[in-house]
């Protein structure tokens, strides 16, 4: 065990980010009293340019107006190769409501992006008084992403959540696909003549979690384009909570409770983590390092897996 602690992720769930365009005011009332832990309203792929000035001011505006409730509220600008997203943020912190909790940032590539956004954040919270420090998320929808992800983990205070983009992310890598997320038909294997699909999101995935957990972020999934198909959705983010992701974005309202039935612990789960603690809580007791429980080996490592599940069961509670 290095001697530097894993820091830990912001206690908060984020089962569900439930995306909407801010150019459509009519979704704001009835996000808001969703079932989804986070609400993205997009200023970015959503919103047509010349929509763009009127999405702000729409946001802005709802910052003010709507009750969010305790849904935690995120807004994605556009990427910084475009010249919008300085006046989403200027706009957003000077003119918005302290309501607003984080800025997301699409298609990171380097440290120096999330140093760009916060030093403006930054400058304007000063400027304005804000007492509020916003947050920041970060999405990984490139190849320059993927390479210099452990950097990207680490480049800001600010930074408490990382997704991964699936469909900018394939058109960057070059993959031969035209869907987001899930299974691809071509990418199989064959044994014996049969063809068995694997998970093309798998490394990058298992990358973003492993940067994330060292620095303490928050691993999210991205989109799952096919909002038709429920099992698909189902499989996706199981494999992403499997590898240790907390939650999933929906781009359709049905997709919200699938993640969050996915991503909350079952019962079953929590009562048998408890078992182990208690188990290995005896086991302590007598002296001994590890013990049996249900005919399997538990030990310091498994008190660890564990205490994971029972910590996220009760942030959801609470």
């Amino acid at each position: 065990m290095s001697f530097r602690v894993q820091p830990t992720p912001a206690a908060r769930p984020n089962r569900c980010q439930l995306f909407g365009p801010g150019s459509n005011t009519k979704l704001f009332p009835k996000m808001a009293a969703s079932a989804a832990d986070v609400i993205n309203l997009d200023l970015e792929d959503s919103v047509a340019p010349a929509d763009k000035p009127q999405a702000r001011r729409n946001i802005i505006q709802a910052s003010h107006e709507i009750d969010w409730g305790n849904k935690y509220l995120s807004v994605r600008i556009n990427a910084l190769d475009t010249p919008y997203w300085y006046r989403d943020v200027v706009e957003l912190l000077e003119e918005g409501s302290e309501r607003i909790d984080q800025i997301m940032i699409p298609k990171v590539g380097c440290a120096e992006d999330v140093y760009a956004v916060d030093a403006l954040i930054t400058a304007i919270e000063t400027a304005k008084g804000r007492t509020k420090k916003v947050s920041l998320e970060v999405i990984i929808e490139s190849a320059a992403g993927i390479a210099h992800v452990e950097e990207i983990a680490a480049s800001s205070p600010r930074l408490q959540a990382m997704s991964l983009g699936a469909a900018d992310f394939a058109a960057s890598m070059g993959m031969a696909t035209t869907g987001i997320g899930g299974t691809q038909e071509n990418y199989y294997m064959l044994r014996e003549g049969q063809q068995y699909w694997s998970d093309p999101w798998h490394w990058a995935q298992a990358a973003i979690v492993a940067a994330c957990r060292t620095h303490g972020i928050l691993p999210v999934d991205g989109p799952f384009g096919d909002f038709s198909d429920d099992a698909g959705f189902i499989a996706q983010a199981k494999r992403s909570a499997t590898l240790g992701m907390v939650g999933k974005w929906a781009i359709h309202p049905k997709q919200i409770a699938l993640a969050n039935e996915v991503f909350t612990p079952s019962e079953e789960a929590v009562n048998e983590a408890r078992e182990i603690l208690a188990a290995m809580e005896e086991a302590k007791a007598s002296g001994a390092g590890a013990t049996v429980y249900k005919g399997r080996l538990v030990d310091i490592a498994s008190i660890r897996q564990a205490e994971v599940i029972v910590r996220q069961a009760e942030m959801i509670a609470g």
